[in-house]
């Protein structure tokens, strides 16, 4: 779960990180009272929505007290915001965070995620914030310095202390963004983070202040934070991942047109490889896992059938848990709903391998069942670029 930047920034200030003044605004008018009371010559108006990249995409903009701060935030508010990382669709933006333009000294970046390749918590900062993380690794990846926290062990003072006298040599500038670097790992292990970052946190003359922060909280984790649960905006999320958790389904909206059901993520993953070795590109990542029912199956299913872009279905389940023949009914329920307007493709191996492929004879569907994994992905990459 993603949190807004203004979510985000009041989680920091309320640890005592210094923010620039300001409120969110979910009205144009509301935006041109709120630059009235900062007081500000200028002023910025963010959209909120769950992306980078939103200056780039007219999602910012810095306008002063004398412009037509109600138009600026009317062209902001209401519209879809579409970025690199939004795809095509775009994110709806339903608010403005109207803030003060401070002036800045030096932008620098602070983040903390979970490094998987050595299974602890690792606190990254660079004195070249402002900079998207990806394009910094990339183009300066000697300006980007690492701190590993061991788990039994936590973040030590020093860790936190050696990093920020890597941005700076001022005493109490360092002083200030230790305290920063402690409150990001606070928050990241407090709340079960997958992400906590602060990009940039700028210097303006002797104080140190997050300029746009973000949060992502591990959705597995959310029980043991409702209050965070709260702060779910789910019209930032997609119809179809929505759905597909409710019914506890593994499920990750992807840009192509064959919609697969695997069984296994390794499976799903090897299924995905293989569709794009035949010059396909699937529509989904969709695990059911090994002991899904019958309805869960069909839940599946309904999710692959309502998403119009999708031009054919492939069925990849080797099954040992899950059974064949439940997986038959599943699919054979869904599609006697929603009508067999899709190829559907289907390379099933398992448990009770020969009642499922009755099942699927008996149904009178347009299910093909093809035994070779290949051959079954390679006619299902054909058969969505012939529809």
């Amino acid at each position: 779960m993603n949190l807004h930047e203004y979510q985000a920034k009041d989680l920091l200030a309320a640890r005592g990180v210094a923010i620039p003044r300001g409120a969110v605004c979910y009205e144009p008018l509301e935006a041109v009272i709120t630059a009235r009371h900062l007081k500000s010559e200028v002023v910025v108006l963010k959209a909120q929505a769950h992306s980078g990249g939103r200056g780039k995409a007219g999602g910012v903009a810095i306008v002063s007290r004398e412009d037509d701060i109600r138009a600026r935030a009317a062209a902001i508010i209401g519209k879809r915001l579409v970025t690199r990382q939004t795809g095509a669709q775009g994110l709806p933006v339903a608010a403005i965070l109207v803030e003060e333009v401070l002036p800045v000294d030096q932008e620098l970046y602070l983040g903390v995620i979970l490094d998987r390749n050595t299974a602890r918590v690792t606190i990254m900062a660079s004195p070249a914030g402002g900079m998207e993380i990806e394009t910094l690794a990339r183009e300066h990846p000697d300006k980007i310095f690492t701190v590993s926290v061991h788990p039994f062990i936590g973040l030590k003072p020093y860790q936190a202390r050696g990093l920020a006298y890597r941005l700076t040599d001022d005493r109490n500038i360092a002083g200030e963004i230790v305290k920063v670097i402690t409150t990001l790992y606070e928050i990241f292990v407090g709340y079960d983070c997958t992400l906590t970052e602060i990009n940039p946190l700028v210097i303006t003359g002797d104080r140190v202040v997050a300029l746009d922060a973000k949060v992502n909280i591990d959705d597995h984790a959310l029980f043991r934070h409702p209050e965070m649960g709260r702060l779910r905006d789910r019209t930032q999320e997609d119809l179809l991942e929505l759905s597909a958790r409710k019914e506890g389904l593994s499920y990750i909206k992807l840009d192509g047109n064959i919609g697969c059901i695997v069984n296994g993520a390794g499976l799903a993953m090897a299924t995905l490889d293989l569709i794009a070795l035949h010059h396909g590109a699937p529509a989904n990542f969709l695990d059911v896992g090994g002991g899904a029912s019958e309805q869960a199956i069909a839940d599946a299913m309904s999710i692959l059938l309502e998403d119009k872009r999708v031009k054919a279905v492939f069925i990849n389940i080797f099954g040992g848990i899950l059974r064949c023949d439940v997986l038959a009914r599943g699919v054979i329920k869904a599609l006697n709903r929603y009508g067999a307007r899709l190829p559907v493709i289907a390379r099933i191996e398992g448990t009770n391998i020969d009642i499922g492929k009755q099942l699927f004879e008996d149904s009178g569907l347009p299910i093909q069942m093809i035994p070779s994994l290949d051959e079954a992905a390679k006619l299902a990459v054909e058969a969505a670029q012939a529809a």
